[in-house]
This record gives structure tokens, sequence and C-alpha cells, in this order.
């Protein structure tokens, strides 16, 4: 087992070596393809941004991925509404890897936009996404914990495997969640994914904590700031790795 074992992970956010997440490693086991429960989270985050825009064509739209990690497709699934999306996150090396995403991202991105355009306005979308993606995208550092109080507002939100997998606590889950809601606009759609009962998790040889929440603790933990809360379980029988149970992805509008 490669050194820092599960039995002696950081606890806390503030004490993991973020700066040492190696997303290349992360997006070889993850991202090289659209997996089948990528899939499914893709056409739940596509019908839920879809049906909202399609009721209401407000504008101007502005994005936010909250901890985005070496992962575009959630910005994806915003992008043709967004005429600006943030890319949020902590760590040096998925910032420096998403900023060398701008000019033009790699190929395997493709086909999670061909995932998003089976249907809907992706499917009819008038621009090319990789060059819409290099007009409106905007990366930057920070951890989310340090937006607390700020009054940035987003009218759009995504985040994906963030609150669950950065502490092995359950009040640094709980706060994470919160800046999340807390820096949407009120009615904001926004769609965030969690791994259920996540044991922490290895990459590039070096693992990282999570906190080992359930589906239960997932819904209150968004009810009170939330309108229209689904939560829903995917990829039970298709896992990615060891360690979890299933993962659930959470969708509805800010409350007022």
């Amino acid at each position: 087992m490669p050194s820092g074992s599960l039995g002696d992970l950081p606890q806390l956010n503030a004490e993991a070596l973020w700066d040492e997440f190696n997303p290349a490693d992360y997006i070889s086991h993850n991202y090289r393809t659209v997996l089948p429960v990528d899939a499914k989270i893709i056409a739940i985050v596509r019908d839920h941004f879809g049906d909202h825009f399609r009721r209401f064509p407000e504008r101007p739209v502005r994005g936010v991925d909250m901890g985005a990690g070496p992962n575009l497709y959630p910005a994806l699934a915003m992008l043709p509404w967004c005429e600006e999306i943030t890319l949020l996150d902590r760590s040096k090396r998925n910032v420096a890897y998403l900023r060398d995403q701008l000019d033009s991202y790699d190929t395997n991105w493709d086909a999670f936009w061909q995932e998003l355009s089976r249907k809907g306005p992706y499917a009819a979308y008038p621009h090319d996404p990789r060059v819409r993606f290099k007009q409106i995208v905007r990366v930057k550092q920070g951890d989310l914990f340090d937006l607390a109080g700020r009054q940035r507002r987003w009218t759009l939100g995504t985040m994906f495997f963030v609150a669950e997998s950065l502490s092995t606590s359950e009040t640094d889950f709980q706060r994470a969640t919160e800046c999340f809601l807390d820096h949407l606009e009120p009615g904001a759609p926004f769609a965030a994914a969690f791994m259920e009962e996540s044991e922490g998790y290895e990459v590039g040889g070096r693992y990282f904590p999570a906190c080992k929440v359930r589906r239960e603790l997932i819904h209150s933990s968004l009810l009170d700031r939330v309108e229209g809360l689904q939560t829903i379980r995917v990829g039970e029988q298709d896992k990615v790795r060891d360690g979890y149970t299933s993962m659930i992805v959470a969708h509805g509008f800010r409350s007022a």
C-alpha cells in the first residue's frame, strides 16, 4: 500500500496535502472515457438544467463549479447558458491543469460533450463548445471555506465530489455544502454529486480524506437552503473504485 494509509489520513481539510493531488492520475482512472455512472449523472444534470432554462431563459447567467478539480464536465453542463463560468479549486496542480485546458481542452472531454448533446438545448447548441469554453471560463485558485462572508453570488452552480471528499469531519462537510449554497443567488439552479460512505481515496499513490456521509445526511444538509430538492442514488452496480457504497446526485434551486 502507498504511504499514507487510510488509518493515518489527515482529519481536516486544512491538513490534507492538496498541492500534491495528481490530476493526470485522477483523470486516467476516472475521465479517460465516459463511465456508465457518469452517463447517468450527466443525464440527470442535463435534464435539470435544460428543463429550468427552457422555462426561464434568464440572462445574464454566471456559473461556478466549486472544487472543480480535473473534471470539466460540470462546466460543460453549464456552458449553453453562461456568459461566465468560474472554476474554483484549492490545489495548485489542479489549477495548473484547468488553466492548461482553457485554450483547447483535451480530446477526452469531447465524449462528455457528446453525452450531454444527446438531447435538449445541448443538441441544438449553436457554438463550438471548445471555442466557447475558452471565451467564458475563468480559473481561480482558492478554498471554498474562504468565501464565507463574501458577497459574490452566482446564478448557476455545480459541486461534484467535493464536500464529502475534503475531510473526515462531518462539520467540514456541512460547512462545505453551506458555503456552496450561500454563494448562489435565490432561485439559482444547482447540481451536486457525492460519494456515499466514502472511506477516502487514492490519487497518484497518496490517500486523501473523506467523510462517510449517507444519503439522509446529504439530503438534510441541503434541505434548509433548497427548494425542489431531489437526491438520487446512482452507480451502485458500476462502481469506479472500492471504498464507497454509491454516488448521490442532488439538484434543486437555491431558496430565498
